[in-house]
């Protein structure tokens, strides 16, 4: 970033004097004369060179007069972040525990394991879509996206929004199929175990504990870094500990679905933030003497007097036409498509809710979620560059850009103590949000896929096609069990000794709740029960590890940007896998394997040996490493090794299947379910089946296909076509404007302005609305059913 400042105004200077001096000269030969005139000439060149076009000179005179600013000031008294921070965890508490009495008193639903993770699997659309929206808001979607404007201009908060958004917009499509081909599931770790067995479904819970963990480490990382530069006093181990306590607090006591309702009050306040920040920087409504714009037309003024990067057409930050953004833009969508198709929070959304709803909530989350990044960089990112150019000088250093503080050092230059507030709780709710849905992931994880498979299962070595209750085969269609050879075990909600169990443990108001007595289903109830305390202490655990995790990554001095970057190399060798393993009925645990394990280590070698070349070698580790080149080979080399070893090693070793060998290894999938909580109970009015006895009595894979087809229509279609538009179409346009004028200008920021009213419109009165209607009908269903009981 260059601007002409005071060194060039010096320049300037001497130029006027060295005119004088010449005129001065002229009496003193003409050769001593000639010599002062190329001087001035070469001053002068320089002096133009630096002096953009359309620059308005009066800025460049402002400059003198300006004194530079530097960083961010910590103002923020210890004791009120402490004070905010309290009131946050303790209202957020309120929120789960109100959940939690809506699911039991309103909805009925048992507290039971299942209900933890999936929150009872009946949410709307538009909590779905605030979910998505809160748990993609990472730190780094605050932060990194205005870093990238600061380095590339208008493109960089494009690229960071649509190569973030388009692949939980694809992600509709794995949970339709998901639904169709393994509704039972809670994790995808557990369609991987179902088909490729036991060494693949390590291997991927490998991955998948690496995927949550860094991205718990690398929110944390940039909010300590925000909260340090922000709060006087504040210490690096303090900040970590008190962002971690609020995350695992309301997670303990609410579960998955607490995050729900979390996720909207942490949506809306965000939005709200973000409105606000946009109000004041393009209109100034309260007149802040600081805020040096108040419109579109100020902001470009000062944007055509600075310099951008070489690889900008013209070095200009009005254009499209950068390769730097262009290759973060490439980093950007490999390295997401890992940390959302890897990540069990996401396959836990898509569980959460019925199959129309989910990929409804996941296509409009992405398109509501990209007004965050694009508005909040377009405005606060280029503000910063506008600010920084109208003292000539840099806000921050390059260090403290790629530690994330862009965002900060504009609301503090701009609004002052309030911007400084804004801030940390625009940083809270992005930190407890993500964190706590990585957290739950991390536990479910953990509970369904080590402890429950591994370590102590119900029952050892059942098999797929076995029940987990009697240890005996499912019948198969239409057969007469009179051996009785087959499984014959009801399902709990039409057992009527489960039901008088429900009945007793519900009215008894004492801790310690009476044993079950079903026959059946007690032994099996009692072990869900043991795991549903396991799974605190998974909770628990998993918050503490983040504290260590963090402070190793502090010391070694990582930042941000670098661990941002970093994650694709790390876990997009997985994301073709994961992605077949739902899709492909061929694919094979070779070719699961050598994907995953070869595309990693393809992706970790090309990565360094890109960075060894650069001076300094693998000697100036970060340095080198974090560039752009390496992290993109790298970021590339993992994700297109990954799906060619997978594809092709799965070719090599196996057959082409019949239509009935495919149906038979969608079997498996369609096999794993809860007889507690059968699929076919959870689904019965979109399946429009009645409760049959008989939990694994179910319909055939193809009616489930034929009744969720349109949620598949609506899934690949707007999947599609929203990645055309925002990959290709809108791409193109802008490369064919080449440099944005004052309207053209006007017009980008105006797209961003109304993308987030729309967005904000959205996400904060249609769940809401949602919300309260489904409660208000399901409370007059219960009073309908309890005049009908009572006659």
């Amino acid at each position: 970033m260059e601007y002409l400042d005071h060194k060039a105004l010096s320049q300037i200077k001497s130029t006027i004097c060295l005119f004088i001096c010449f005129f001065f000269s002229v009496g003193h030969g003409e050769q001593r004369g000639r010599k002062i005139l190329n001087n001035v000439r070469s001053l002068i060149n320089d002096t133009l060179e630096k002096l953009p076009e359309d620059c308005d000179p009066s800025i460049i005179v402002a400059r003198n007069n300006t004194s530079v600013r530097v960083g961010v000031d910590p103002t923020v008294n210890l004791t009120m972040a402490i004070i905010i921070f309290t009131f946050v965890g303790i209202f957020a508490s309120v929120i789960a525990s109100l959940f939690h009495m809506v699911r039991k008193h309103v909805y009925h639903d048992a507290d039971n394991l299942d209900t933890t993770f999936d929150a009872g699997g009946k949410v709307s659309i538009g909590l779905t879509a605030t979910t998505i929206v809160s748990q993609w808001t990472w730190s780094a979607t605050l932060l990194q996206s205005s870093t990238v404007a600061s380095k590339y201009g208008i493109s960089g908060p494009y690229w960071y929004a649509a190569g973030a958004t388009i692949q939980v917009v694809l992600f509709a499509i794995l949970s339709i199929q998901l639904k169709t081909r393994a509704p039972g599931a809670k994790t995808f770790l557990q369609v991987i175990k179902a088909r490729f067995g036991k060494k693949t479904h390590i291997t991927f819970c490998v991955f998948a504990c690496c995927t949550n963990i860094v991205v718990a480490v690398s929110l944390t990382l940039a909010g300590v870094a925000v909260l340090h530069s922000l709060i006087k006093g504040l210490s690096m181990e303090l900040a970590v500990f008190m962002l971690t306590a609020v995350i695992g607090g309301y997670t303990l006591i609410g579960g998955l679905g607490a995050t729900f309702y979390v996720s909207y009050f942490n949506t809306t306040i965000i939005f709200i933030i973000l409105l606000m920040l946009v109000t004041e920087v393009y209109y100034n409504p309260l007149g802040h003497e600081d805020n040096l714009f108040g419109s579109s037309d100020n902001i470009y003024r000062y944007l055509v007097c600075s310099l951008g990067p070489e690889g900008n057409e013209e070095r200009s930050y009005l254009t499209f036409h950068s390769s730097g953004g262009f290759f973060f833009g490439i980093i950007n969508i490999v390295g997401n498509f890992g940390t959302v198709f890897c990540d069990q929070s996401y396959w836990q959304s898509s569980v959460a809710a019925k199959p129309l709803q989910g990929v409804w909530g996941f296509i409009l989350g992405g398109l509501t979620w990209f007004a965050i990044p694009f508005s909040l960089a377009t405005t606060l990112g280029l503000s910063y560059l506008a600010l920084s150019s109208a003292q000539g000088e840099p806000l921050l250093t390059p260090e403290d850009v790629d530690r994330g503080l862009v965002v900060p050092v504009v609301a503090q230059n701009i609004l002052g103590s309030f911007g400084e507030y804004a801030m940390i709780f625009l940083i809270l709710m992005a930190v407890m949000s993500t964190g706590s849905a990585e957290v739950i992931a991390v536990a479910s994880v953990i509970i369904y896929d080590i402890y429950q498979a591994y370590i102590q299962p119900f029952r050892v070595n059942v098999k797929d096609d076995e029940c987990i209750i009697c240890g005996k085969p499912y019948p198969p269609p239409d057969s007469i069990d009179e051996a009785d050879k087959f499984c014959r075990c009801k399902s709990m909600v039409s057992c009527i000794d489960c039901q008088q169990d429900t009945s007793n443990r519900t009215e008894c108001k004492s801790l310690v709740k009476p044993h079950f007595t079903c026959s059946v289903h007690k032994e099996y109830r009692e072990y869900q029960e043991q795991l549903l305390n396991y799974k605190n202490w998974c909770i628990m655990w998993t918050t503490i590890i983040i504290n260590p995790l963090f402070l190793l990554c502090y010391a070694a001095n990582l930042n941000l940007s670098w661990s941002y970057l970093f994650t694709g190399i790390l876990i997009s060798s997985t994301v073709i896998p994961i992605t077949l393993s739902v899709l492909w009925s061929r694919l094979n645990e070779k070719g699961m394997i050598s994907g995953a394990i070869g595309g990693c280590i393809c992706g970790l070698v090309s990565w360094l040996v890109t960075a060894s070349t650069f001076p300094g070698g693998l000697g100036d580790f970060l340095a080198n490493t974090g560039k752009e080149l390496p992290m993109l080979i790298g970021n590339l080399a993992s994700v297109g090794m990954g799906g060619l070893l997978c594809i092709v090693v799965s070719l090599a070793t196996s057959e082409s299947l019949s239509n009935e060998e495919s149906d038979r290894i969608w079997e498996k999938t369609r096999n794993i379910d809860n007889p507690l909580n059968p699929w076919t109970y959870v689904y019965r009015e979109e399946l429009d089946i009645e409760i049959k006895e008989k939990y694994h009595d179910r319909p055939s894979l193809e009616s489930v296909v034929q009744t969720f087809k349109t949620a598949r229509t609506i899934a690949y279609s707007a999947g599609i076509l929203l990645v055309i538009f925002f990959i290709g179409v809108w791409p193109g346009v802008m490369v064919a404007v080449r440099i944005l004028d004052s309207k053209g200008f006007l017009a980008w920021t105006s797209i961003s302005r109304g993308w987030t009213y729309i967005a904000a419109a959205f996400i904060i009165i249609v769940p809401c609305i949602q919300e309260i209607g489904t409660i208000r009908r399901q409370y007059l269903s219960n009073q309908k059913q309890n005049k009908i009981v009572n006659k």
